[in-house]
């Protein structure tokens, strides 16, 4: 078959995939997108510009923007955790709540992610092609190094979610292809992607303009964190290493990452009076932070700065969103709230807020902690998730020692979705420490204490309140409960609780520390839950029904191998 015939062909008989669109259609602009409006597609006429790579480079970010991929990333990242119970009318969601996980959930649909990954195949296997002048070598190897990061930060969430999956860099760009394949283990996928951002981490860009200094504030370009820079190609190594149990690569990548936040800091601040980030050091590394206040600020401006106004000097990589109907995200607005309705679907477990006040096994260790009141909102007894859905807050503390929360909703549904952000890396890097042995407990100790430290100053002024190191530096299990804990705090509602708990399982080969941490969430069928939580295939999802039936070489997860998907062996 002539595949130059008509680019439409790509998308039919692709099973285990789903659909893949290739037809790029009309994409979403923002501020940084420059996309070549297009009903239709045909080969011949593509891939002869740079503005033809542009276009459908941007339709990558377009796919890994739309609702359906990050609704899931929010699902699978979230639900199953200790974070979220059933809010407004929850809807389906409710199941996965219930821990009532079936094959014919729409959440176990993964055709959304499978399509940004052939978009970025296609991508990576056209754009070399291009023979355009204004199109250097340089800048194709910079479009190859963003799409083949999107590809393996889709496989990373797919691998987390599902354990075993399809994988495949080849593009569908023909009928003949054989897209019926067994899923590969998660240890193989794991390595290839490795070696993929090995092979492509030095073509990336380091930034695409330059950050400038507004009011005594940093101005981050979106670009800057909604496209992928070498910076966001480190922290997924990290993650990935961190995941495969190679203690020494996460420190490397995360000393990288750290080491030029640091350079950044210098140069921002040679040009203009840095107000707003506080300079931190641990082990002779320099390490810059928002503050959450000063004396002359408001406290919980790291949150405004970071969630709010969005592309922080913080961020690393996270998902655009202007807010017009093409570009919204709805997952925030529907499920954690808006401004028309602060209640969302979903709503804050009561494991967050038990013991607050007296300190007794709470998740929250001071009443100083800011992201208490960052990430959750009081009405009507309940608390409500907060976290992006808030466009900026501040807080003050009366003489009675109440804390009183200004803040202001999102009039729009534009909350950026954050992969990656500093602190991210502070404490994969704490992790990997406490992982390569007992040598590494106070570097890691303290680089979790200055996440934490950051935190808790509710009140400009006062003492910053810390962790003390003689309780947490008796074993390997204390320092890892620390740094779950700290991440807890940190990540709350971001789509990585889940997948943290995940982790640990597949570290201590049994799930006992997910099940103690899930558990206090329910209040019903909790010996039953209990149980099924004891198997470590179920914290995994099942693979959705449909595709077993397209697919035959898919075997389902063995723990929900039953009735009818126990017949489509």
């Amino acid at each position: 078959m002539d595949i130059k015939s008509n680019i439409k062909k790509v998308t039919k008989g692709i099973t285990v995939l789903g659909y893949c669109l290739l037809v790029f259609g009309q994409t979403s602009c923002s501020d940084f997108l420059d996309v070549l409006p297009m009903d239709q597609v045909v080969l011949e006429n593509f891939w002869k510009e740079k503005a033809d790579v542009t276009s459908a480079m941007n339709s990558c970010y377009e796919a890994l923007a739309d609702e359906q991929v990050v609704t899931r990333m929010g699902v699978w990242g979230e639900l199953r955790s200790e974070n979220i119970t059933s809010g407004s009318n929850p809807g389906e969601l409710n199941d996965l709540l219930r821990e009532n996980l079936l094959p014919t959930h729409s959440m176990c649909s993964w055709s959304a992610f499978y399509n940004v990954i052939n978009r970025c195949n296609i991508v990576i296997h056209y754009a070399p092609t291009v023979n355009d002048a204004n199109y250097t070598s340089a800048e194709c190897d910079a479009t190859i190094a963003e799409a083949t990061t999107l590809r393996a930060l889709c496989y990373f969430y797919l691998i987390r979610t599902f354990r075993d999956v399809p994988y495949t860099t080849t593009p569908s760009i023909d009928d003949n292809q054989n897209y019926i394949i067994p899923a590969t283990p998660f240890n193989d996928v794991i390595d290839s992607l490795i070696t993929d951002l090995e092979r492509v981490k030095g073509m990336a860009l380091t930034r695409y303009a330059e950050e400038t200094v507004s009011n005594n504030q940093v101005v981050v370009p979106a670009k800057n964190n909604s496209r992928i820079t070498r910076n966001a190609i480190y922290a997924l190594l990290a993650d990935l290493y961190l995941w495969k149990g190679d203690w020494d690569h996460v420190i490397e990548y995360c000393d990288k990452v750290i080491d030029d936040r640091y350079a950044r800091y210098e140069e921002l601040l040679q040009r203009d009076q840095l107000a707003g980030v506080g300079l931190y050091e641990v082990n002779g590394k320099k390490i810059p932070l928002i503050l959450e206040g000063q004396t002359t600020r408001s406290v919980g401006d790291a949150y405004t700065e970071i969630f709010g106004k969005k592309n922080s000097f913080e961020s690393l990589f996270e998902i655009f969103y202007n807010g017009n109907s093409k570009q919204e995200n709805n997952w925030v607005a529907n499920n954690y709230g808006n401004s028309n309705t602060p209640t969302g679907r979903l709503r804050a477990s009561e494991v967050l807020t038990e013991g607050f006040t007296t300190n007794q096994n709470a998740v929250f260790l001071s009443q100083k902690d800011c992201r208490f009141y960052e990430g959750m909102k009081t009405q009507n007894g309940a608390y409500y998730i907060a976290k992006y859905v808030r466009q900026n807050t501040s807080f003050s503390v009366e003489s009675t020692g109440n804390v009183v929360v200004t803040d202001a909703f999102r009039s729009a549904r534009n909350a950026n979705w954050i992969i990656y952000r500093f602190s991210d890396i502070l404490l994969m890097k704490a992790e990997a420490l406490i992982e390569r042995g007992e040598d590494g407990y106070q570097e890691a100790f303290d680089l979790i204490n200055t996440v934490y430290k950051r935190a808790n100053a509710i009140k400009p002024g006062d003492p910053t309140p810390g962790l003390a190191f003689g309780d947490y530096s008796t074993s390997k299990n204390t320092m890892e409960d620390l740094v779950l804990a700290e991440r807890h705090r940190e990540f709350l509602f971001e789509g990585k609780r889940w997948y943290d708990l995940v982790r640990f399982v597949r570290r201590d080969g049994e799930t006992t520390r997910l099940s103690s941490n899930v558990i206090r969430k329910y209040r019903q069928d909790v010996n039953l839950i209990k149980i099924k939580l004891t198997d470590p295939n179920y914290i995994y999802f099942p693979y959705s029904r449909a595709e077993l039936r397209a697919n035959p070489l898919l075997k389902q997860n063995p723990a929900f191998n039953k009735g009818e998907d126990a017949e489509l062996k």
